[in-house]
């Protein structure tokens, strides 16, 4: 079964660089991980919040709106498409993410 990983963290926490760079290795180390597993499909880092634009149509008209429009601290800051057997499957893979310390990951099953 196809999963959406939503990759979630405070875009306001800064890490350091020390603090970044070992995120950063334990992302990849992740991603090589998944990748040799089978099970990440694919997926990427997005630009923080400061760069979205929000798109409504409402009436006909579209509305545009600088930034992301979600009422929360936490932000999407990437996403992941893994191929599990299950959902147990999938919140274990989504347990090693190493944004998981410090963010959230929302695992949502694809539509069949």
């Amino acid at each position: 079964m196809r999963y959406m990983m939503l990759v979630t963290a405070d875009e306001s926490v800064e890490l350091g660089d020390e603090a970044g760079d070992a995120v950063t290795e334990a992302a990849t180390k992740w991603v090589a991980e998944m990748d040799g597993r089978g099970v990440r499909l694919q997926g990427n880092r997005v630009r923080p919040t400061s760069d979205a634009t929000t798109v409504r149509v409402r009436d006909g008209q579209v509305l545009l709106v600088d930034g992301a429009f979600a009422e929360t601290k936490e932000q999407l800051a990437g996403y992941d498409i893994i191929e599990c057997a299950d959902l147990d499957e999938a919140i274990e893979v989504a347990s090693k993410h190493p944004v998981a310390k410090y963010g959230a990951i929302e695992v949502r099953p694809f539509w069949d």
